[in-house]
């Protein structure tokens, strides 16, 4: 598989000693975690709602910083890219292979929306 983005989860000192790797191609991002007992979960790209760069005191000292996500996947709603190096370069070759992704297949952001929320939407135009 070709792999245009792939990290490892870095722990103390900024050092990649953790079971959690990343690994990113062009239509998926996978979360590999665990050592004996491995876990695998697949986020496709065009699922990827939003993202926000946190870095605290001690990752900006080891120049690491975490990705939080927002997606519109069932099984995974919400996840974080954990401590990475070059975390701002990395949320924006995301992003843009995001929005690449959701051109591809012609997804834009209404389709993720819920009848509830359309529901919300017009409780509140139709009180004004």
């Amino acid at each position: 598989m070709d792999y245009k983005w792939r990290a490892r989860k870095r722990t103390i000192f900024g050092l990649p000693w953790s079971f959690t790797v990343y690994k990113l191609t062009d239509e998926k991002l996978l979360i590999e975690t665990g050592l004996l007992n491995k876990k695998e979960e697949e986020i496709r790209l065009y699922r990827i709602m939003d993202m926000t760069l946190h870095r605290s005191l001690e990752e900006r000292i080891f120049g690491l910083g975490t990705i939080h996500c927002c997606s519109a996947d069932k099984s995974t709603p919400e996840f974080n890219i954990a401590r990475i190096r070059d975390a701002a370069r990395v949320k924006e070759m995301l992003s843009d292979m995001v929005e690449t992704q959701r051109e591809l297949k012609r997804v834009s952001s209404r389709e993720f929306m819920t009848g509830d929320d359309f529901d919300a939407f017009d409780q509140e135009e139709h009180s004004l």
